[in-house]
Protein backbone atom coordinates (compact mmCIF):
# COMPACT_ATOMS: atom_id res chain seq x y z
CA UNK A 1 0.00 0.00 0.00
CA UNK A 2 1.32 3.44 -0.90
CA UNK A 3 2.20 5.68 2.02
CA UNK A 4 0.43 8.94 1.17
CA UNK A 5 2.17 10.75 4.02
CA UNK A 6 5.51 10.48 2.22
CA UNK A 7 6.78 12.39 -0.79
CA UNK A 8 7.36 10.45 -4.04
CA UNK A 9 11.14 10.47 -3.58
CA UNK A 10 10.72 8.91 -0.13
CA UNK A 11 8.38 6.14 -1.21
CA UNK A 12 10.73 3.19 -1.24
CA UNK A 13 9.13 -0.21 -0.88
CA UNK A 14 9.51 -1.44 2.68
CA UNK A 15 10.61 -5.06 2.71
CA UNK A 16 11.68 -6.83 5.90
CA UNK A 17 15.46 -6.88 6.27
CA UNK A 18 17.23 -10.20 6.08
CA UNK A 19 17.92 -11.37 9.62
CA UNK A 20 21.57 -11.42 10.61
CA UNK A 21 21.37 -15.12 11.47
CA UNK A 22 19.96 -15.94 8.02
CA UNK A 23 22.65 -13.86 6.36
CA UNK A 24 25.44 -15.58 8.29
CA UNK A 25 24.06 -19.03 7.44
CA UNK A 26 24.21 -18.11 3.77
CA UNK A 27 27.74 -16.83 4.21
CA UNK A 28 28.68 -20.19 5.70
CA UNK A 29 27.28 -22.01 2.69
CA UNK A 30 29.10 -19.63 0.38
CA UNK A 31 32.38 -20.26 2.17
CA UNK A 32 31.88 -23.99 1.80
CA UNK A 33 31.47 -23.64 -1.94
CA UNK A 34 34.62 -21.53 -2.06
CA UNK A 35 36.65 -24.08 -0.11
CA UNK A 36 35.69 -26.64 -2.74
CA UNK A 37 37.68 -24.48 -5.16
CA UNK A 38 40.85 -25.25 -3.21
CA UNK A 39 43.97 -23.09 -3.04
CA UNK A 40 43.06 -21.08 -6.12
CA UNK A 41 40.00 -19.65 -4.35
CA UNK A 42 42.22 -18.44 -1.53
CA UNK A 43 44.70 -16.94 -3.99
CA UNK A 44 41.98 -15.13 -5.91
CA UNK A 45 40.70 -13.42 -2.76
CA UNK A 46 43.77 -11.16 -2.84
CA UNK A 47 44.12 -10.90 -6.62
CA UNK A 48 42.92 -7.32 -6.89
CA UNK A 49 41.96 -5.91 -10.26
CA UNK A 50 41.10 -2.44 -11.52
CA UNK A 51 38.00 -2.28 -13.72
CA UNK A 52 37.19 0.81 -15.79
CA UNK A 53 33.79 1.55 -17.28
CA UNK A 54 32.16 4.52 -19.00
CA UNK A 55 28.76 5.35 -17.52
CA UNK A 56 26.25 7.55 -19.31
CA UNK A 57 24.40 9.95 -17.01
CA UNK A 58 21.27 11.52 -18.56
CA UNK A 59 21.38 15.29 -18.18
CA UNK A 60 24.92 15.33 -16.79
CA UNK A 61 26.21 18.93 -16.81
CA UNK A 62 28.90 19.28 -19.50
CA UNK A 63 31.50 20.34 -16.98
CA UNK A 64 31.30 16.90 -15.35
CA UNK A 65 31.77 14.88 -18.54
CA UNK A 66 34.90 12.79 -18.10
CA UNK A 67 34.77 12.93 -14.30
CA UNK A 68 36.55 9.90 -12.84
CA UNK A 69 34.68 8.29 -9.93
CA UNK A 70 36.57 5.52 -8.15
CA UNK A 71 34.41 3.09 -6.18
CA UNK A 72 35.79 0.80 -3.48
CA UNK A 73 33.23 -1.20 -1.57
CA UNK A 74 33.06 -3.95 1.04
CA UNK A 75 36.63 -3.64 2.27
CA UNK A 76 35.85 -5.80 5.32
CA UNK A 77 39.06 -5.21 7.26
CA UNK A 78 39.12 -8.07 9.73
CA UNK A 79 40.53 -11.56 10.25
CA UNK A 80 40.75 -12.24 6.50
CA UNK A 81 41.55 -8.74 5.19
CA UNK A 82 44.72 -7.33 6.69
CA UNK A 83 45.51 -3.71 7.40
CA UNK A 84 48.33 -4.06 4.89
CA UNK A 85 45.76 -4.93 2.23
CA UNK A 86 43.71 -1.84 3.15
CA UNK A 87 46.85 0.29 2.86
CA UNK A 88 47.51 -1.28 -0.54
CA UNK A 89 44.00 -0.29 -1.62
CA UNK A 90 44.74 3.29 -0.62
CA UNK A 91 47.94 3.34 -2.68
CA UNK A 92 46.26 1.78 -5.71
CA UNK A 93 43.33 4.20 -5.59
CA UNK A 94 45.49 7.29 -5.11
CA UNK A 95 47.62 6.26 -8.10
CA UNK A 96 44.49 6.50 -10.27
CA UNK A 97 44.24 10.25 -9.47
CA UNK A 98 40.45 10.16 -9.07
CA UNK A 99 38.16 13.16 -9.14
CA UNK A 100 35.79 11.52 -6.65
CA UNK A 101 36.16 8.48 -4.39
CA UNK A 102 32.95 6.73 -3.28
CA UNK A 103 32.93 4.01 -0.61
CA UNK A 104 29.44 2.52 -0.22
CA UNK A 105 29.94 0.75 3.09
CA UNK A 106 30.99 -2.44 4.87
CA UNK A 107 34.39 -1.33 6.10
CA UNK A 108 34.96 -4.13 8.62
CA UNK A 109 34.07 -7.70 9.52
CA UNK A 110 33.75 -9.74 12.72
CA UNK A 111 34.74 -7.20 15.39
CA UNK A 112 34.55 -3.47 16.19
CA UNK A 113 38.29 -3.54 16.98
CA UNK A 114 38.94 -3.26 13.24
CA UNK A 115 36.99 -0.03 12.76
CA UNK A 116 39.50 2.57 13.98
CA UNK A 117 42.56 1.08 12.20
CA UNK A 118 40.62 0.82 8.94
CA UNK A 119 39.65 4.48 8.97
CA UNK A 120 43.15 5.57 10.00
CA UNK A 121 44.33 3.99 6.76
CA UNK A 122 41.47 5.34 4.64
CA UNK A 123 42.04 8.92 5.75
CA UNK A 124 45.05 8.95 3.39
CA UNK A 125 42.81 8.59 0.33
CA UNK A 126 43.01 11.58 -2.00
CA UNK A 127 40.58 12.82 -4.64
CA UNK A 128 40.24 16.21 -6.29
CA UNK A 129 36.59 16.61 -5.31
CA UNK A 130 36.57 14.56 -2.13
CA UNK A 131 36.17 11.11 -0.59
CA UNK A 132 32.62 10.14 0.44
CA UNK A 133 31.21 7.21 2.40
CA UNK A 134 28.03 5.59 3.70
CA UNK A 135 27.56 2.72 6.14
CA UNK A 136 26.76 -0.88 5.29
CA UNK A 137 25.06 -3.57 7.36
CA UNK A 138 28.34 -4.84 8.84
CA UNK A 139 29.26 -1.35 10.05
CA UNK A 140 26.04 -1.37 12.07
CA UNK A 141 26.43 -4.99 13.18
CA UNK A 142 29.92 -4.42 14.56
CA UNK A 143 29.15 -1.02 16.10
CA UNK A 144 27.07 1.83 14.75
CA UNK A 145 28.46 4.23 17.33
CA UNK A 146 32.11 3.39 16.70
CA UNK A 147 31.63 3.39 12.93
CA UNK A 148 30.08 6.85 12.95
CA UNK A 149 32.77 8.14 15.31
CA UNK A 150 35.49 6.80 13.01
CA UNK A 151 33.90 8.30 9.90
CA UNK A 152 33.67 11.72 11.48
CA UNK A 153 37.20 11.50 12.87
CA UNK A 154 38.66 10.45 9.53
CA UNK A 155 37.73 13.63 7.70
CA UNK A 156 35.97 11.62 4.98
CA UNK A 157 32.66 12.95 3.70
CA UNK A 158 29.79 11.36 5.63
CA UNK A 159 26.84 10.88 3.24
CA UNK A 160 24.59 8.83 5.53
CA UNK A 161 21.32 10.62 4.71
CA UNK A 162 23.36 13.64 3.64
CA UNK A 163 24.43 15.26 0.41
CA UNK A 164 26.92 17.72 -1.02
CA UNK A 165 27.09 19.89 -4.10
CA UNK A 166 30.02 19.30 -6.42
CA UNK A 167 30.64 22.37 -8.56
CA UNK A 168 32.49 23.18 -11.75
CA UNK A 169 32.11 26.81 -12.70
CA UNK A 170 28.40 27.60 -12.60
CA UNK A 171 27.40 23.94 -12.97
CA UNK A 172 26.61 21.58 -10.13
CA UNK A 173 26.08 17.87 -9.45
CA UNK A 174 24.42 16.47 -6.33
CA UNK A 175 26.28 13.67 -4.59
CA UNK A 176 24.02 12.13 -1.96
CA UNK A 177 23.81 9.04 0.20
CA UNK A 178 21.49 7.00 2.38
CA UNK A 179 22.12 4.75 5.36
CA UNK A 180 22.01 0.97 5.02
CA UNK A 181 18.75 -0.61 3.87
CA UNK A 182 18.83 -3.47 6.38
CA UNK A 183 20.09 -1.79 9.52
CA UNK A 184 19.74 1.96 9.08
CA UNK A 185 17.05 4.47 8.18
CA UNK A 186 16.95 6.09 4.77
CA UNK A 187 16.09 9.78 4.40
CA UNK A 188 16.41 10.58 0.72
CA UNK A 189 14.63 13.91 1.06
CA UNK A 190 17.27 15.13 3.49
CA UNK A 191 20.07 13.75 1.34
CA UNK A 192 18.79 15.60 -1.73
CA UNK A 193 18.68 18.88 0.20
CA UNK A 194 17.75 21.86 -1.95
CA UNK A 195 18.13 20.02 -5.27
CA UNK A 196 15.72 21.30 -7.90
CA UNK A 197 13.67 19.34 -10.38
CA UNK A 198 16.25 19.81 -13.14
CA UNK A 199 19.27 18.84 -11.01
CA UNK A 200 21.15 15.57 -11.49
CA UNK A 201 22.19 13.37 -8.57
CA UNK A 202 24.39 10.36 -7.92
CA UNK A 203 23.44 8.37 -4.82
CA UNK A 204 25.50 6.10 -2.56
CA UNK A 205 23.52 3.19 -1.09
CA UNK A 206 25.32 0.17 0.29
CA UNK A 207 22.54 -2.22 -0.63
CA UNK A 208 21.49 -2.13 -4.31
CA UNK A 209 18.00 -3.39 -3.41
CA UNK A 210 17.21 0.17 -2.33
CA UNK A 211 17.19 1.19 -6.00
CA UNK A 212 14.49 -1.30 -6.98
CA UNK A 213 11.72 1.01 -5.85
CA UNK A 214 13.56 4.34 -5.82
CA UNK A 215 11.35 6.78 -7.73
CA UNK A 216 13.16 10.11 -7.55
CA UNK A 217 13.83 11.06 -11.21
CA UNK A 218 16.78 13.24 -10.25
CA UNK A 219 18.83 10.22 -9.16
CA UNK A 220 20.50 9.08 -12.37
CA UNK A 221 22.97 6.62 -10.85
CA UNK A 222 23.19 4.62 -7.62
CA UNK A 223 26.57 3.35 -6.40
CA UNK A 224 26.35 0.16 -4.35
CA UNK A 225 28.21 -2.90 -3.14
CA UNK A 226 26.98 -5.47 -0.60
CA UNK A 227 26.67 -8.49 -2.90
CA UNK A 228 30.41 -9.14 -3.44
CA UNK A 229 29.36 -10.27 -6.92
CA UNK A 230 28.38 -13.48 -5.15
CA UNK A 231 32.05 -13.90 -4.06
CA UNK A 232 31.90 -17.39 -5.55
CA UNK A 233 30.72 -17.65 -9.17
CA UNK A 234 30.27 -21.06 -10.76
CA UNK A 235 31.04 -21.08 -14.51
CA UNK A 236 27.90 -21.25 -16.70
CA UNK A 237 25.75 -21.09 -13.56
CA UNK A 238 26.62 -17.83 -11.84
CA UNK A 239 26.74 -17.04 -8.13
CA UNK A 240 24.82 -19.61 -6.05
CA UNK A 241 24.17 -17.07 -3.28
CA UNK A 242 23.49 -13.34 -3.64
CA UNK A 243 22.28 -11.41 -0.55
CA UNK A 244 19.45 -9.68 -2.38
CA UNK A 245 15.66 -9.90 -2.48
CA UNK A 246 15.85 -9.82 -6.27
CA UNK A 247 17.91 -12.90 -6.97
CA UNK A 248 20.95 -12.35 -9.17
CA UNK A 249 19.71 -9.10 -10.70
CA UNK A 250 21.98 -6.91 -8.58
CA UNK A 251 24.92 -9.31 -8.31
CA UNK A 252 27.44 -7.03 -10.03
CA UNK A 253 28.03 -4.42 -12.69
CA UNK A 254 25.80 -1.80 -14.25
CA UNK A 255 22.15 -2.78 -13.79
CA UNK A 256 18.90 -1.16 -14.89
CA UNK A 257 16.54 -0.55 -11.98
CA UNK A 258 12.92 0.46 -12.68
CA UNK A 259 13.61 4.21 -12.47
CA UNK A 260 17.40 4.58 -12.45
CA UNK A 261 20.61 2.66 -13.03
CA UNK A 262 22.78 1.00 -10.40
CA UNK A 263 26.45 0.20 -10.42
CA UNK A 264 27.20 -2.70 -8.08
CA UNK A 265 30.83 -3.27 -7.16
CA UNK A 266 32.06 -6.80 -6.48
CA UNK A 267 33.94 -5.31 -3.56
CA UNK A 268 37.53 -5.42 -2.39
CA UNK A 269 37.28 -7.76 0.60
CA UNK A 270 35.78 -11.07 1.69
CA UNK A 271 33.58 -12.51 4.43
CA UNK A 272 32.92 -16.05 5.64
CA UNK A 273 36.33 -17.39 4.62
CA UNK A 274 39.18 -15.78 2.65
CA UNK A 275 37.99 -17.20 -0.64
CA UNK A 276 36.74 -15.92 -3.97
CA UNK A 277 36.17 -17.97 -7.08
CA UNK A 278 35.73 -16.56 -10.58
CA UNK A 279 34.97 -13.23 -8.88
CA UNK A 280 38.12 -11.24 -8.20
CA UNK A 281 38.11 -8.33 -5.75
CA UNK A 282 38.06 -5.02 -7.55
CA UNK A 283 38.54 -1.29 -7.62
CA UNK A 284 36.06 0.32 -10.00
CA UNK A 285 36.82 3.37 -12.12
CA UNK A 286 33.67 4.94 -13.55
CA UNK A 287 34.11 7.65 -16.17
CA UNK A 288 30.99 9.81 -16.42
CA UNK A 289 29.64 10.73 -19.83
Amino acid sequence: MEDKTRTPEEQVEQRPAMRRRTFLKRVGLLAGVGVAGGGYAVLESGWLRIEQKKVSIPGLPKGFVGTKVVVISDIHHGPFVSLGYVERLVREVNALQPDIIAIPGDFVYKSPKYIAPCFRALRHLKAKMGVYVVCGNHDHWESTEESMRAIKGSGLGDLNNEGVWLKKGNQRLRLAGVDDLWEGKQDLKRAMGDAKEHDVAILLSHNPDYAESLKDPRVKLVLSGHTHGGQVVIPWVGPPIVPSRYGKKYAAGLVAAPHTQVFVSRGAGVIGLPVRFNCRPEINVLVLS
